[in-house]
């Protein structure tokens, strides 16, 4: 993938830079989007700029069995990781155990990819 520095002044830019203009009824152009990530990550690379043409977005497959179990399964995950980052009777033990295993080989590097690790498990039962 190729690499660019941008100007400073666009370096946090986030979100759509140009759509497609809409005429008569169809979409002509294409979508320019840009996102820079502001999460903890080990990544130095924070802003990603996407091109996508107008039509790129309808389907032209319907959605199989494996892609909605994966779907359900992201969704189930996710709610185990938010309900157990707001959890006050588990956070300060959470806390620790991460920051125990975060420097270990294997170990989760960041809070949130921690959880996501204990979502796993607890989830799928891994």
């Amino acid at each position: 993938m190729g690499q660019t520095k941008l100007n400073p002044l666009f370096e946090n830019l986030s979100g759509a830079l140009a759509k497609p203009k809409k005429k008569d009824g169809h979409k002509c152009g294409e979508y320019v989007i840009a996102t820079h990530r502001v999460a903890e990550t080990t990544n130095p690379n924070c802003q990603r700029v996407y091109i996508k043409s107008a039509d790129a977005y309808d389907r032209s497959t319907p959605v199989s069995d494996h892609e909605i179990e994966i779907r359900t399964l992201f969704t189930e995950r996710l709610e185990w990781v938010n309900t157990r980052a707001k959890n006050l009777s588990t956070l300060s033990g959470d806390q620790v155990a991460y920051l125990a295993q975060k420097d270990q080989p294997g170990g989760a590097k960041t809070w949130k990819s921690y959880l996501w690790k204990l979502a796993k498990a607890a989830v799928t039962g891994e």
